[in-house]
């Protein structure tokens, strides 16, 4: 690590207020499963009164980008989709650049998943059919997920299908505490197949370059704010953003001596954030 846990705990707040974008995960930050996190409304209020623009980016692939408008406007938040990223978005767009027109691909996720990858592209879906060549399989989070789905996409994979991981996460927040994530069924098809995927959402970059480029910014003016060091603030990092912690998630600051990379900035909830940005705005 490159500095210390006191720096990172002890970094001046003022410097936050500089920050030209926000790029905030949703998870454990904004909310815990259906339930709004305190202060979420005074921090966008306060980012919208000082014409800051921000992004929304999750890696869950279990709903669109249309579904999070309304999850948000029920918390009093009014976002556009353009303001919504999802690891299932990116996967899109990258998966868009990457194979050729009317590729097929196998998907291990929920309805959003399918629906995301099939918006605004030709790519079609496999069917039932053994002997049907198939380009990607693409796996999200799946809670229907089934030892057939796992022989018929390890299969796949091993054959040469290009192998796309909307997320690796392990475990996903709740309402209630944790559940698995989409890495758990990742590292099934993995064991299966014996094959590495390319993984869109954090800790990896993607998600974090296209933001920046989105918001119209470079990577040092933008802030990812995160509630987990090995994702989210890990991923900022690798970008060159800058990155703040809330503790209202996953990672705790009994969590940072071990940590690979250090946030900028630590906050007990979403409140203590907004107050160093409006205290000294």
């Amino acid at each position: 690590m490159s500095e210390s846990v006191a720096e990172a705990t002890t970094i001046s707040s003022s410097s936050i207020a500089g920050a030209r974008g926000f790029i905030f995960d949703m998870d454990g930050v904004l909310y815990r499963g259906t339930l709004a996190l305190p202060g979420v409304n005074d921090l966008f209020n306060a980012l919208t009164l000082r014409e800051i623009p921000f992004l929304l980016a999750t890696n869950n692939s279990m709903a669109t980008q249309a579904t999070y408008v309304q999850r948000m406007a029920a918390m009093g938040v009014e976002v556009t989709e353009d303001q919504i990223q999802t690891s299932a978005t990116v996967t899109r767009d990258f998966l868009r650049d990457e194979l050729p027109e009317g590729a097929v691909i196998l998907p291990v996720g929920m309805p959003p998943l399918v629906e995301t990858l099939q918006s605004g592209t030709s790519f079609r879906l496999a069917d039932d059919h053994p002997d049907e060549p198939i380009d990607a399989v693409v796996v999200g989070l799946d809670l229907d997920f089934t030892y057939a789905k796992l022989r018929r996409a390890s299969d796949v994979v091993r054959s040469g299908a290009t192998y796309v991981a909307t997320n690796a996460d392990a475990t996903l927040p709740h309402e209630t505490g944790m559940q698995p994530g989409a890495g758990s069924i990742v590292a099934a098809i993995s064991a299966a197949s014996g094959k590495t995927p390319i993984v869109i959402g954090k800790p990896q970059t993607m998600m974090m370059t296209r933001g920046v480029e989105q918001l119209g910014l470079t990577p040092p003016e933008v802030i990812m704010v995160g509630d987990r060091l090995d994702t989210d603030v890990l991923s900022g990092s690798r970008a060159g953003l800058r990155t703040a912690l809330v503790l209202t998630g996953v990672s705790q600051r009994s969590d940072l001596a071990a940590a690979e990379v250090l946030p900028d900035f630590i906050f007990d909830d979403l409140p203590a954030m907004t107050q160093a940005i409006v205290g000294h705005g």
